[in-house]
């Protein structure tokens, strides 16, 4: 057990660990309530679509310039202020649904709002973890506890978001999501960082920007990391949006059989996040990234064909270990490659990958179902995802080459010792 829990021997690291569980189950409860109370009002796949592209845009656009902030400024600062930014969003949420004033445009504008913040929230987050732990050993294991943090988040939020809804409407999920962030911000406040060391001299932010994108789209590593998960990202990730679709057309339930569903990928994820904890070492998770995209794909394929609630949740496990296990994979091999002035801008277009581009599936996602069907939506979505996957599995052994010499350098291989990335 010592060995699956070493990161929260950090005190920042558990400190961050505490807050953030109790956040996350928050927003998961917010994320429920908002699909449903978007389907409620309108009955309407397109609008799912929109407003989950509403939400996530931002991030696509602004994270490259968040991500040479979180490289010159203050990480934890950014933190404080983007956690309490977010606790207001919720916050006017609840108040426009507790008063029965709330419309889809509403929900839409608050959304990009929320996504603003998010893209100064993300990259800087990332980047964060390092000066949390200490020993650069433990960050694998502390990527690994994040991912579990989220999905047992996952697990929770959307089975209490369902509950909530049926009994006395998403305006309380929006309330106690704002109430939730009071932890996340207790913990920010209670850390010691040291101060970071920083340049005598800094470049023009686009200048910074572009060694950013030179190195991120120059070092083939990065490059191809980057472009599966984005790929999955836009593909696969979009299946969460066409969720209320399926609960209530396709099982025919309500808000409570949406938590079953979220909470199947959830439990799914997490399994995915303890076999990534007891690793020792960050040596094969190029493979574990070909495995996972394929297994992904292939639960999704038999998920968009099933009509039985049982049937769908046992796929969702495999949907949601597959997505935690492929980015979670490929942030630990990024953390570990990367130079430490660079982070926050690799992060940046991790976060891109993995958010920004969710809202161009989503939006894809939405019009599609609305023409196609959400099972048919999901069916092409899975059968990208496993063609990417094989085209990482064909690149996998040139990426090795690349990344072998970075972990000697740093004693994580001795010079003598073969292996892949």
């Amino acid at each position: 057990m010592a060995r699956l829990t070493r990161a929260l021997g950090h005190r920042n690291y558990r400190l961050f660990f505490a807050g953030q569980s109790v956040s996350l189950i928050g927003t998961w409860v917010t994320r429920v309530a908002t699909s449903w109370l978007v389907y409620r009002l309108t009955g309407s796949e397109l609008l799912l679509g929109v407003t989950g592209f509403a939400g996530q845009i931002p991030m696509l656009v602004l994270a490259p310039f968040a991500g040479v902030l979180a490289d010159r400024w203050n990480r934890h600062r950014i933190l404080v202020v983007t956690q309490v930014l977010s606790a207001l969003q919720s916050l006017a949420l609840a108040v426009l649904a507790l008063s029965g004033l709330i419309t889809v445009t509403h929900v839409i504008i608050l959304q990009v709002v929320q996504g603003l913040i998010n893209s100064f929230d993300t990259p800087a987050r990332q980047a964060f973890v390092v000066e949390m732990v200490e020993d650069r050993a433990d960050l694998p294991n502390a990527i690994a506890l994040n991912s579990s943090m989220f999905n047992a988040s996952r697990i929770v939020g959307p089975s209490i978001g369902g509950l909530i809804i049926a009994a006395v409407g998403e305006g309380w999920c929006f309330a106690i999501d704002a109430v939730s962030y009071v932890a996340v911000i207790l913990s920010l406040l209670l850390m010691r960082i040291p101060a970071r060391p920083q340049p005598a001299q800094r470049e023009r932010l686009m200048s910074e920007l572009r060694t950013g994108v030179g190195y991120v789209f120059g070092f083939p590593p990065v490059r191809e990391l980057l472009l599966n998960v984005a790929l999955v990202g836009t593909m696969g990730m979009p299946y969460t949006v066409l969720m209320p679709v399926f609960a209530s057309k396709i099982l025919h339930g309500g808000p409570h059989t949406l938590g079953l569903l979220m909470t199947g990928a959830g439990v799914g994820a997490l399994c995915g996040t303890f076999y990534l904890a007891s690793r020792h070492s960050v040596v094969g998770l190029g493979k574990v990234i070909v495995i996972a995209t394929m297994m992904l794909g292939v639960a999704l394929i038999l998920f968009s064909f099933s009509h039985a609630l049982a049937l769908s949740m046992f796929l969702l496990l495999f949907v949601g270990a597959g997505m935690m296990l492929q980015s979670a994979a490929a942030n630990t091999i990024l953390q570990t490659v990367v130079d430490e002035h660079l982070r926050g801008r690799v992060m940046a277009f991790y976060s891109v990958a993995v958010m920004g581009t969710m809202p161009i599936g989503s939006l894809v996602a939405g019009i599609m179902a609305d023409r196609i069907g959400a099972p048919r939506t999901i069916l092409i979505g899975a059968i990208v995802c496993i063609l990417g996957g094989t085209w990482f599995a064909f690149r996998r052994p040139m990426l090795a080459r690349h990344v072998r010499p970075i972990y000697v350098e740093r004693g994580i291989l001795p010079p003598i010792e073969e292996t892949t990335a």
